[in-house]
């Protein structure tokens, strides 16, 4: 195959991966609305995921005793923490201005590089700070007083914090040439975040019915069963396979600018299928997040000389394709739902 073929596939695959992603609120908003805790619902998400990611697992055992701290920082906060916030913002907030709150989450590695660690962070990094956090704004319309609900506010920033902390354990002490294949860390993550889940949300208390009934999507009736099949299989199986497949095929700055178009899918997809619009400014600022979040996640701060933090040697330097924390969100870990 060409390059020009394989980057084509590449791009494809990518799209696939973002679009994949972009599902997942809008097929669990009605399993919420229908009476599932969101909690339940991410429980029900991660948990079927690793059970058909299992034989992955099995095939990369050897991360158990290699890589435990990085299967337990993945496992907690980029799939536990960041899913769990994200469902229960969406039970608040509109799935498009829950995924767009999310994307703060290269903003607030930025600011803990400049402010906590003290090193240095260009230009345009400070550029896509201001950007993302003016974007925010206008998402939020804090003119008018903050039209969106606080509350889902605050857990949508929870899952862009739950995001930034594992940039920032993974970011610490450096790579070296026996990186663990992303799957087996993808495959280990969504176990341990599953028994993490089960403790927190307490399955045998679900309202099991609710998941042999149906849902309302947008004013139709759809099977809850599929809205089910659909998280598990497609926007969490299927769009971490692909978005592992679209880095190793494109470079991770590309991968990252198709990623993106993940907040425009679950706009869109939101607005057609749920009947959530956005107003003007929400969409302008939108897309001042998405390109402020992008410039600050494609921004490589200068690096420390030697590794220093809580989990270096455990996850630290763990990244899929490159080794510099801006490139950490463009990897094949995906941490976004």
């Amino acid at each position: 195959m060409h390059a020009s073929q394989g980057r084509s596939v590449g791009l494809g695959i990518a799209l696939a991966s973002a679009f994949a992603f972009g599902g997942s609120g809008v097929a669990a908003k009605p399993l919420i609305e229908a009476g599932l805790d969101p909690l339940h619902v991410v429980w029900l998400r991660v948990t079927g995921a690793s059970v058909v990611m299992l034989p992955l697992a099995w095939r990369h055992r050897a991360l158990l005793l290699r890589r435990p701290a990085l299967l337990a920082g993945f496992g907690l906060f980029a799939v536990a923490g960041v899913q769990a916030f994200y469902f229960a913002s969406i039970s608040r907030l509109p799935v498009g201005v829950a995924l767009l709150i999310e994307y703060l989450g290269p903003v607030i590695v930025l600011l803990w590089v400049r402010f906590v660690q003290r090193r240095h962070v260009t230009r345009a990094a400070a550029v896509g700070v201001v950007l993302a956090v003016g974007g925010l704004a206008c998402v939020v319309e804090v003119w008018a007083g903050l039209s969106v609900d606080p509350i889902g506010l605050l857990l949508g920033l929870g899952a862009a914090c739950c995001q930034a902390f594992y940039f920032i354990l993974a970011d610490q002490g450096s790579g070296g040439e026996d990186a663990p294949d992303p799957l087996g860390v993808i495959a280990y993550g969504l176990l341990v975040g599953a028994v993490v889940l089960t403790v927190l949300a307490r399955p045998w208390d679900m309202d099991w019915s609710v998941l042999g009934g149906s849902a309302d999507m947008g004013g139709s009736e759809v099977s809850a069963g599929l809205l089910l099949g659909w998280i598990v299989l497609i926007a969490t199986v299927l769009a971490y396979v692909t978005g592992v497949v679209s880095v190793r095929r494109l470079s991770p700055q590309v991968a990252g600018v198709v990623a993106c178009l993940e907040a425009v899918v679950a706009t869109v997809l939101a607005w057609v299928l749920l009947r959530e619009h956005l107003s003007a400014p929400q969409i302008v600022g939108g897309a001042v997040v998405l390109v402020g979040a992008f410039i600050a996640q494609s921004t490589t701060p200068v690096a420390p000389s030697t590794p220093s933090g809580p989990v270096a040697g455990g996850p630290g330097g763990e990244r899929t394709a490159k080794t510099s924390m801006g490139e950490t969100r463009l990897s094949a870990e995906r941490t976004t739902p």
